[in-house]
C-alpha cells in the first residue's frame, strides 16, 4: 500500500474513534431533544424536572405500556416519531409499535418536520446501544 493510502485509513479510523468517543453524550443530548418534542409525561417518572435532572438515557426510559395506549390517539407524525424513539430503546416493543403505527420503511419518516428528522439522524449515528 502506499503511504497516502495508510495516511487516508489511519485518519478515518481516529475519525470514527473520535466520533464513537463522543456518541453517547451526543446520543443523550438528541434523545433528551426528542423527548421534550414528545413530552415528558410517557419518559422516566413522567415529570418536567427529569428532563432537566436526567443523567443519563436510564432517567429517560420510555413507559412502553403508557406510550402502547397513548399512541392511538396522537397524529400520524407523532406517533411515527414516538415509535422510532422506542425503537431505539428496544427493538421487539418499538419494531411492534412501528409496524402498529405505518412505519414500513424509512421514507416513512419523510413527513416529519424538521426538528423530529433532526432528532432521529442524531440518534441514528450516534446510537451504541442503550
Amino acid at each position: 500500500m502506499k503511504d497516502s493510502t495508510w495516511d487516508g485509513l489511519i485518519e478515518e479510523i481516529a475519525h470514527e474513534t473520535a466520533h464513537f468517543a463522543a456518541a453517547p453524550a451526543a446520543f443523550f443530548g438528541a434523545w433528551k431533544s426528542g423527548v421534550a418534542l414528545v413530552g415528558t409525561r410517557l419518559f422516566g417518572r413522567g415529570l418536567h424536572a427529569d428532563l432537566e435532572h436526567a443523567s443519563s438515557v436510564w432517567d429517560l426510559c420510555p413507559q412502553v405500556e403508557l406510550i402502547e395506549d397513548a399512541i392511538g390517539v396522537m397524529s400520524s407524525g407523532e406517533k411515527r416519531f414516538l415509535a422510532a424513539l422506542v425503537s431505539f430503546y428496544n427493538a421487539e416493543d418499538g419494531g411492534r409499535l412501528l409496524e402498529r403505527v405505518g412505519v414500513r420503511g424509512l421514507a416513512d419518516f419523510g413527513g416529519l418536520d424538521l426538528k423530529r428528522r433532526t432528532v432521529i439522524a442524531a440518534l441514528l449515528l450516534n446510537y451504541t446501544g442503550w
